[in-house]
């Protein structure tokens, strides 16, 4: 592919992995940081770290993202395809089979984020206008597309699939923000989670695929499936993309993704808070401008209790999305081996 821009936002890598990348920071992950990170399996304990997908539960969380939808399909003669004969031996049926389908809203419950999940309004062709520009300069009509352009809705580059294609597996790294603050809203900023990662001797180097923990995925749990919206919306700490300073130590730490066990990993920018940002400028500079994914509504609490009473942070860390081409994001079952 040729370079598809003449001038690249500010803060982005765009060209630093190769004109066609479409994995962005995940090169991080090496063979040798797997190998590193397989270095972290002590005990051979594995934790789930995936909320049940039909979790939050309603659609509260975002109004236009339903639960998992199971249907069975219907076979002749009125049949369905549960505890369906499928052999028969001495005139007597001896073997049954169930099948069923799902329709899925992709970004509902445990998830990554695809880079072709966001794109901003950039004039990287220096021509005084600005057009919507995803990671490396893939465009909006070209190479992501809706229903109305000419071909089949999706990404026909940088879909989740591509994601899927590295394996993503590497190197933990647990960040405790709810040990400080509990259930209250709290916007946190570099300063603050400098001073969480100095208080727990915390470090993250490159590749290290970085967890944040907030309890909010707990409660969500604790609810079963009828969830609070004040929680949802208005409790537990969030990222501040609103610190420029967290924003450059996102890129300069080295991190290849971030994930979080809340809705979205950063609170919305809103309320006159800070006009001149992003609604979600993480989102932005890390999935538009960086190439880091980013994970959501990760179930992280018993891991990370499991890592405060061994006075560890650190683990083996499998999550590939569903090898699902031209997805702008997946659900998945991460697993974190220690």
């Amino acid at each position: 592919m040729a370079r598809r821009w003449r001038v690249r936002p500010e803060h982005s890598n765009w060209g630093d992995f190769g004109d066609d990348d479409q994995i962005g920071k995940l090169n991080l992950i090496t063979p040798e940081r797997r190998r590193q990170a397989a270095r972290e399996v002590i005990e051979g304990i594995a934790f789930c770290l995936s909320l049940p997908l039909d979790l939050p539960g309603g659609n509260l969380l975002v109004n236009e993202r339903l639960p998992p939808a199971r249907s069975i399909a219907p076979m002749p003669a009125g049949h369905h395809f549960v505890n369906f004969p499928m052999s028969v031996q001495d005139a007597h049926w001896t073997d049954f089979v169930c099948d069923d389908a799902v329709t899925i809203y992709t970004q509902y419950s445990t998830q990554w984020d695809a880079l072709s999940h966001i794109g901003e309004a950039f004039d990287a062709d220096q021509d005084g206008e600005a057009e919507i520009v995803y990671y490396n300069g893939f465009r909006s009509g070209a190479d992501v597309v809706g229903p109305d352009d000419d071909d089949a809705p999706g990404a026909r580059n940088l879909g989740i699939e591509h994601m899927a294609e590295t394996c993503v597996q590497g190197r933990g790294v647990m960040v405790d923000l709810h040990a400080r603050y509990g259930a209250a809203r709290k916007f946190v900023g570099y300063d603050d989670l400098m001073r969480i990662m100095d208080d727990d001797k915390i470090t993250v180097e490159t590749g290290d695929m970085l967890c944040i923990h907030t309890g909010w995925a707990q409660a969500i749990t604790d609810m079963a499936g009828k969830p609070d919206r004040d929680v949802l919306h208005q409790a537990y700490a969030v990222l501040d993309g609103a610190d420029d300073r967290l924003l450059r130590w996102i890129d300069e730490s080295g991190l290849s993704v971030l994930i979080a066990d809340n809705f979205a990993v950063e609170g919305m920018q809103q309320h006159g808070r800070c006009n001149h940002y992003a609604a979600l400028p993480i989102h932005r500079r890390c999935i538009v401008e960086l190439g880091i994914h980013l994970g959501e509504l990760w179930q992280l609490t018993p891991l990370n209790k499991w890592l405060k009473e061994h006075n560890r942070f650190r683990f083996l860390l499998t999550a590939p999305p569903l090898r699902l081409p031209g997805s702008f994001g997946s659900p998945m079952t991460p697993v974190a081996t220690v």
